[in-house]
């Protein structure tokens, strides 16, 4: 699938970001006819994304590089699997094996942390999600991984969905007022969510009427409380999401509450970088 415009944006600025006038310690130690084949290899396990941007580097650098994916986004992998090859110039996969391991470390991380928490759950019926606490300019392909990991995205940014938390109601001077304000403004059509903290403000965004209603900072006992009185509103309920302070150690405790979305801004915000390492081969001129 072709990177979006502003994945390659990114990937030109990291590159320019690296490279700079030069990388010097390769032009003045490989001979510039020296033929290689490289491959990534995992050094833990974890799960793969960011593959084609990876790929991308490669061939920004040099697009007479052949490069071989040779493990997708979403794949498991062990010590010691390979998940791309590069075969071409020497000189070119290494200025820019600094760069698509940085891209491929990062995002194959979001992804082996989602898969950690999405373990987590399994049977509960909930779903992981993500939030906007993402890289600056690198919230798309967090997002992707995070899907590659077996999460779902919430919102992409500020335009493609209303979500009116607790600053709006603040601001708005009410749950009520400000769900009104948007349904007289809302001529995009976009989802409603609104952010509860107590069951009393449950209660008024079931009565306005709402797409999602955010659960805040809620133990697992008071959201038990919260699912029963959205699902006593039949068919027609509004979608429900545990969010605030939810660790690896008491999501599954949220989960079996019965609400369908959690979401961990921790996928994207502190996920550690899966260790991968590229291992080249010089194969002659």
């Amino acid at each position: 699938m072709p990177l979006p415009p502003e994945a390659l944006s990114l990937i030109d600025a990291a590159l320019a970001e690296d490279v700079g006038p030069g990388d010097f310690t390769t032009l003045w130690t490989v001979p510039a006819e020296r033929r290689a084949v490289a491959r990534i290899v995992a050094k833990a396990r974890g799960v793969i994304a960011g593959m084609e941007v990876a790929a991308e580097v490669f061939r920004r650098v040099d697009s007479s590089l052949a490069v071989e994916v040779t493990a997708g986004d979403g794949t498991a992998v062990a010590p010691g699997d390979e998940v791309m090859r590069i075969s071409g110039s020497a000189a070119s996969i290494l200025t820019a094996e600094r760069t698509a391991l940085n891209f491929l470390q990062q995002l194959s991380g979001v992804a082996t942390l989602t898969r950690v928490y999405v373990d987590a759950i399994a049977g509960t019926g909930a779903r992981v999600i993500d939030t906007r606490k993402t890289t600056p300019g690198m919230r798309r392909l967090e997002k992707a991984a995070v899907v590659a990991g077996g999460g779902a995205n919430h919102r992409v940014g500020l335009f493609d969905m209303v979500m009116i938390k607790d600053n709006h109601i603040a601001a708005a001077g009410g749950i009520t007022a400000a769900v009104r304000a948007v349904r007289a403004r809302n001529d995009r059509g976009l989802r409603v969510e609104v952010e509860t903290t107590n069951l009393d403000e449950v209660r008024e965004a079931l009565a306005v009427g709402v797409d999602r209603i955010m659960f805040d900072n809620m133990t697992p006992e008071m959201m038990g409380d919260a699912v029963a009185l959205v699902r006593a509103a039949g068919d027609a309920r509004p979608e429900t999401e545990a969010s605030g302070g939810i660790t690896l150690e008491t999501i599954r405790g949220y989960a079996e509450t019965g609400v369908d979305f959690i979401s961990v801004g921790a996928l994207t915000h502190s996920a550690p970088a899966l260790d991968l390492s590229l291992r080249l081969e010089a194969a002659g001129a």
